[in-house]
């Protein structure tokens, strides 16, 4: 929604960059995708490991409850 009205305002003051970046905004998309799959990617592999070094001492803390 945000966006959207910050679109409008750039269309009221300069329509033709609003636009512009009407027609652009796709492309751009597409081209920011990869990054934010290996970005999707990484933080799975960070919550893999924190969760593996953390394992232990979760055991630790709790050895009588199943």
């Amino acid at each position: 929604m945000f966006t959207f009205l910050l679109w409008c305002i750039l269309f009221v003051l300069c329509w033709p960059v609003a636009l512009l970046a009407l027609l652009l905004y796709p492309f751009i998309w597409l081209l920011l995708l990869p990054f934010r799959l290996v970005g999707i990617a990484v933080h799975g592999v960070l919550a893999l490991v924190f969760a593996a070094i953390v394992l232990p001492a979760r055991l630790l803390s709790a050895p009588f409850r199943i």
